[in-house]
């Protein structure tokens, strides 16, 4: 599980590192459709890591990764713990 969110953000290496806001905004707009992920958002423990993180944005802009969020547990908790680490720093 964790390595397919890792294959993920690294299946973009060597392409176009640019990010795309319109995506991003669209894939946040439907995951807000979840308690789990509204809970998330609005802490602002994590909010600004949604606006101001390049790693969470990259993450967040990957269709496949916000499908498997959505439809996978497992992969809410890492998502959850992704933000836990970066909001250490």
């Amino acid at each position: 599980m964790i390595f397919e969110i890792i294959a993920g953000l690294l299946g973009s290496i060597g392409q176009d590192n640019s990010l795309d806001t319109k995506k991003i905004d669209k894939h946040i707009e439907e995951l807000r459709k979840y308690k789990w992920f509204n809970e998330l958002y609005s802490d602002e423990k994590y909010h600004r890591l949604f606006w101001g993180n390049r790693r969470v944005r990259k993450f967040l802009q990957s269709r496949f990764l916000t499908k498997r969020m959505i439809n996978n547990s497992n992969a809410q908790k890492s998502f959850k713990s992704l933000l836990d680490k970066l909001s250490i720093k």
